[in-house]
């Protein structure tokens, strides 16, 4: 009994070990996230701004700044052009994405050197968006290379960061090009991990490779395929860096490119921090709203 109870002392919890490593996170993440983000919505009940070089505030305006972003400005012009120029990038990036990853794990086609093409395909997702905009403003410009070699084949210059469909239209190829690849090494990750056995199962019933793609491999994928989804839509709704650079901050011609963070962004620039404040409360419920209704409607199991 007494060696039993010796050994009871000498054993070690290692339960609260758990605890130790996960309270770094808990404390970055309370000091940089949950702390800045509950001082967002406290302040976003005031009037806090400068009127050159008189400060305004704080004064407590209830939801005044909120009634003002919803019905007295260009909020959902700025969120059409959001939903938009993220629609244009994302379809053809998800079914791109598909394609790459069904054929580079197929093991019907016995593709060479897919090491050397995922690596390539993944590095635009390594090139910083301030470069990549400066690279597209510089191709596309009316002065520049694509505009030259449209010339030199007969065709008239198209000004493409004058007309709405070339600006949207680039902005959604860059955001198409640095992520396809991200895209496609999450779902090849996903293809890879289906059983081979139900892969094999489906040919011996006789199904051909376009029904074992639509009904077996993209079921078993749902999850990686929702991942993608909601990540995608949550960068979309938060786009900025690349129209910003591109159009020099004004959205484009009538600000058809001017996305809800650029928006944002006026206001922090102009110092009415109140606004603003309000602003991101708005996008965080309309991401959280979103998020919850893609989910709930890709991983809703079927009824039996």
């Amino acid at each position: 009994m007494k060696q039993l109870n010796r050994n009871k002392r000498k054993s070690i919890s290692y339960a609260k070990w758990g605890y130790v490593f996960l309270l770094p996170f808990f404390v970055v993440f309370t000091i940089f996230t949950l702390i800045p983000l509950l001082s967002t919505i406290y302040y976003s009940f005031f009037e806090n701004y400068r009127s050159g070089l008189t400060q305004i505030g704080p004064n407590f305006v209830g939801l005044a700044n909120y009634k003002q972003i919803l019905f007295e400005t260009a909020l959902p012009k700025y969120a059409w052009n959001t939903f938009c120029i993220w629609i244009l990038g994302f379809i053809p990036q998800i079914v791109i994405s598909l394609l790459l990853a069904i054929w580079f794990t197929s093991a019907r086609l016995k593709l060479k050197f897919t090491g050397f093409f995922k690596t390539v395909i993944y590095m635009p997702n390594l090139i910083m968006a301030a470069a990549f905009s400066m690279l597209f403003f510089a191709l596309f410009s009316d002065v520049g290379p694509i505009n030259n070699l449209l010339v030199s084949m007969g065709h008239e210059p198209f000004s493409f960061l004058q007309s709405i469909s070339g600006n949207r239209g680039l902005i959604a190829l860059m955001n198409f090009l640095m992520w396809f690849g991200n895209t496609t090494i999450l779902i090849m990750a996903g293809v890879m991990g289906i059983d081979n056995s139900i892969l094999e199962a489906a040919q011996i019933d006789g199904a051909s490779p376009w029904k074992t793609f639509w009904h077996v491999t993209i079921p078993s994928i749902k999850p990686i395929l929702v991942y993608v989804i909601i990540t995608s839509m949550i960068g979309g709704i938060q786009m900025f860096d690349v129209p910003q650079i591109l159009t020099n901050g004004r959205g484009g011609p009538n600000r058809t490119s001017m996305t809800m963070i650029m928006y944002l962004n006026n206001h922090l620039y102009s110092k009415n921090y109140g606004l603003a404040g309000a602003l991101s409360v708005i996008l965080l419920i309309a991401t959280s709203i979103l998020s919850f209704v893609v989910y709930r409607n890709l991983t809703e199991r079927e009824e039996i």
